[in-house]
């Protein structure tokens, strides 16, 4: 299934992971927000020199900083990082410290907003396109720590996302990271494939080429490359 099709068919996805690799075998990586409260929705992605950082539009309107204001994808050495949370600090901190995403994982939880437990998703993205892909959610009031490796699948990726079932009643992700193709796969493409009432952000490397699009600043948003 193509990344946007899939997409187009997730009532309310939350936060959204995707990684892979091109024809190319070139890292693919997006990362999107959708929202349904006033502080969710008043965010935007901007492009910051240590990386790719959340921020909000009204700062009167920020809900708990600590769970929406925060670095969503950084570079350490070769590779791209990426996370819905401050968790992609501790990410950094493993890897540069010698330690793995799995070593990172074992610290993680889920966030602290009772009763969702929203999941604190990951994605490792290597320069030849391999990639790693974590989740930590609660099942049950357990705390669950999944990781999954993939290796470089020219025009493949993975999908993750915090949330599955609908809008008023949404749950933690389940299952495995959905593989989908992203062959000709565009920043434009997920942008329409996102349900238009709920989103907010997009970033994608593709190519070797950077985008972000917010949804304040027009049909697409605003594209910084």
């Amino acid at each position: 299934m193509r990344a946007d099709s899939y997409l187009s068919a997730v009532d309310y996805p939350g936060r959204i992971i995707l990684a892979g690799c091109d024809s190319c075998r070139r890292p693919v990586l997006a990362y999107a927000l959708t929202g349904r409260s006033r502080s969710s929705m008043n965010r935007m992605l901007v492009s910051r020199e240590d990386g790719i950082r959340t921020e909000a539009l009204d700062g009167g309107c920020m809900g708990n900083p600590l769970l929406t204001i925060y670095r969503a994808v950084a570079k350490s050495g070769s590779r791209i990082i990426c996370s819905n949370g401050l968790h992609t600090e501790t990410i950094i901190e493993s890897l540069a410290g010698g330690q793995s995403l799995s070593d990172a994982l074992s610290r993680m939880e889920a966030e602290p907003d009772p009763p969702i437990w929203t999941p604190r998703i990951a994605a490792v993205v290597e320069e030849d396109g391999s990639c790693s892909i974590s989740i930590a959610r609660k099942d049950g009031g357990d705390d669950v720590r999944l990781l999954y490796s993939y290796d470089p699948e020219p025009g493949w990726g993975h999908m993750i996302h915090t949330y599955a079932g609908d809008v008023s009643c949404p749950l933690p992700f389940k299952g495995l990271p959905v593989r989908v193709s992203i062959a000709g796969c565009t920043a434009a493409m997920l942008w329409e494939a996102m349900p238009q009432e709920r989103r907010i952000a997009l970033y994608m490397l593709s190519g070797g080429e950077e985008r972000i699009i917010n949804a304040h600043g027009g049909e697409y948003g605003e594209d910084r490359s």
